[in-house]
């Protein structure tokens, strides 16, 4: 099962004539439409089999993936991206493997399409229940990180949706190898190809036409950083779920243990600085903090993190940096950290009341007590206790994948999985009744 790049590329910026991007956009609409009527009648086995099915494409394709990929890469360091973002958009064999095993695992998922959420009899007779049906088509717009291209289309996939796909434009390429070998496991299916679609061009342009397509898109996720999801909630005249900055705090609070709150905060910060699970904030008690901070602040320097601090925080760790407004609401993707003391476990409360962006918090505490406070005030869509923010992840959540945190409180909320992007009907069934 090999590829030879099916899905044609335009390169430049801006499409040479709107009018054409106009008719593309318009015709991956119209198809991706025609493709969702063809999931409602796919039968879980076609949908799992086109899964197992890309995930050996991927691994047959290994070579021209990251041929493709390190095209990429070159287009990003040209544009001057740094470190962290490159890390974003890179992939290996090893990551690679991951997001083959990634398919593999959606595709032993429970399928969600036709789940009986519940069901009741009427004094009437009438049976009724509520079904788990497809959304239809879902357009989804992302950033750099191509391994989204594969769980986004299987995601959608396996929930019984099509799929237009957005990558971001320093990885189109890698997304459009990846959606080819999505193409062969649908192929392989019986399924049409057009069930998992890649905007085929780098023009922003082509983002305004997503978001008027109302005749043919159901739902639009958009994950990406603050500035793109106010485009898409300002412009959209589709529904959103919106999957807002990861501005995740991590709250060490007196009654930690020291060697647990060093271990969580390293993890949280540094597993991974470019997801949108990195913690963002490290809050300290300042009963503890002299007992505490110092220890935290060693390991996070030791593992190449730049520590910015309020006054508190600078005078127990000479040499951190000055943290300014701006650091408390930026979401770095980056080696960076900003340090607060707080007054207990109701000062984090406040902190990440005025500051946080609703995705991912956490708490490291022995005290039951403000463990269940913490996690019952703080009003984010994944609030942890004595765990690392990196675990703010679908797969993590035994859900295979998730196309995003979802920050809203409308439809779904934290991660997007395959149940999460279903809808429901009623299913009335009846012998003969009529009404009075």
């Amino acid at each position: 099962m090999s590829i030879a790049q099916a899905t044609p590329i335009d390169d430049s910026a801006t499409a040479t004539d709107q009018a054409d991007l106009e008719g593309v956009m318009q015709d991956l609409g119209r198809q991706a439409r025609a493709a969702s009527r063809a999931l409602t009648q796919a039968t879980t086995a076609q949908k799992d089999t086109a899964l197992r099915a890309a995930a050996v494409a991927i691994r047959t394709n290994v070579p021209a993936i990251l041929e493709a990929n390190a095209r990429d890469i070159a287009f990003g360091e040209d544009k001057g991206l740094r470190a962290s973002m490159i890390d974003r958009l890179a992939l290996d064999a090893e990551r690679l493997e991951g997001v083959a095993a990634g398919l593999e695992a959606i595709a032993e998922l429970p399928d969600p399409v036709g789940m009986v959420m519940d069901c009741w009899t009427r004094p009437n007779g009438l049976e009724i229940s509520r079904v788990r049906v497809p959304l239809g088509v879902i357009g989804i717009i992302y950033e750099a990180r191509p391994n989204v291209t594969a769980d986004a289309g299987a995601i959608c996939l396996k929930a019984g949706s099509a799929a237009i796909l957005r990558g971001g434009s320093e990885s189109i390429h890698s997304s459009a190898a990846i959606v080819d070998c999505l193409h062969l496991g649908l192929k392989t299916a019986g399924l049409p190809e057009s069930c998992v679609q890649l905007v085929p061009t780098r023009d922003r342009a082509a983002v305004g036409h997503l978001l008027t397509m109302a005749d043919y898109i159901d739902i639009i996720v958009p994950r990406g950083g603050k500035s793109l999801i106010e485009r898409v909630q300002k412009e959209s005249r589709i529904p959103v779920i919106a999957h807002l900055e990861g501005l995740c705090h991590v709250y060490v609070d007196a009654a930690a243990d020291p060697d647990m709150a060093r271990a969580v905060v390293v993890n949280a910060k540094m597993r991974r600085t470019s997801v949108c699970g990195a913690a963002e904030t490290l809050l300290v008690d300042h009963a503890a903090a002299k007992r505490l901070l110092p220890a935290i602040a060693e390991a996070l320097i030791g593992a190449g993190c730049v520590l910015r601090g309020d006054a508190g925080a600078r005078a127990l760790v000479p040499g951190m940096e000055i943290a300014g407004d701006e650091d408390w609401t930026t979401e770095y993707l980056d080696a960076i950290l900003a340090v607060k003391l707080v007054d207990g476990v109701g000062g984090a409360i406040d902190h990440i009341s005025t500051y946080g962006s609703g995705h991912t918090d956490s708490i490291v505490t022995g005290d039951p007590a403000s463990a269940e406070r913490f996690l019952g005030e703080v009003d984010s869509a994944i609030v942890l206790h004595n765990a690392s923010t990196q675990y703010a992840d679908g797969a993590e959540f035994g859900m295979g994948a998730e196309i995003g945190i979802s920050t809203g409180r409308l439809h779904a909320r934290g991660p997007v999985g395959t149940e999460q992007l279903t809808t429901f009907k009623y299913v009335v069934r009846g012998s003969g009744q009529t009404r009075p």
